[in-house]
């Protein structure tokens, strides 16, 4: 009876394994993969304000790299590699740091403009990114340089007023009004005198 029940049991896998071998296989030839882009040299890449993220604005595909990934949506699907031209593989989920992407990031870039605020961003060339994105990403390199985003506060002149205790006085009124009681000549009736508080005397 028990050599009975394992010969069923052996049966019963060996006809399964094919099937959900061969469903794994159908799913994943009916995802094509994109198209491959060719660039005459290696892309410039720019660094997305407020991340880690790498972006190549100058192709009309969207093309990131982060974490030591080229990533591109193509298809309504996401597809990685390590190379920027080649090797692309389908990747299930959208990646996490996409999240953090403004979908206008490309008017942004043609408009040097990040918040409402002057961006001069800066274009590195691929070879340099890979080199060095782990390095900067570790020092923060490119938070310290303000990613090119110049706040208002360095486009605008600083204004040119003083405040209410720097302004100059004009009149006799204005001039005893900042003077000190105890010292002055014209605060009150004490005729230069320090002050004295009445006494019942």
């Amino acid at each position: 009876m028990k050599k009975l029940i394992l010969k069923t049991l052996l049966l019963t896998l060996v006809v399964c394994m094919p099937v959900s071998a061969i469903a794994g296989v159908s799913v994943h030839v009916n995802i094509p993969l994109p198209p491959a882009i060719v660039f005459p040299a290696g892309p410039q890449l720019v660094v997305i304000p407020d991340t880690d993220v790498y972006a190549v604005p100058d192709v009309q595909e969207d093309i990131f790299f982060y974490a030591g990934w080229w990533w591109r949506p193509w298809n309504n699907h996401w597809y990685r590699s390590r190379y920027y031209d080649r090797g692309w593989a389908y990747y299930p989920n959208p990646p996490r740091f996409h999240r953090n992407i403004p979908p206008d990031w490309r008017n942004n870039y043609r408009n040097h403009t990040w918040k409402g605020y002057r961006w001069e961003p800066q274009q590195r060339p691929q070879r340099d990114i890979q080199r060095n994105w782990k390095g900067w990403q570790k020092d923060r390199h490119w938070e310290k340089q303000g990613y090119g985003v110049q706040k208002i506060e360095k486009d605008r002149p600083a204004p040119q007023f003083q405040s209410s205790k720097q302004q100059p006085m004009h009149g006799p009124a204005d001039r005893d009004r900042g003077k000190d009681p105890g010292n002055s000549g014209h605060s009150g009736n004490n005729n230069g005198r320090p002050f004295e508080g009445r006494n019942s005397r």
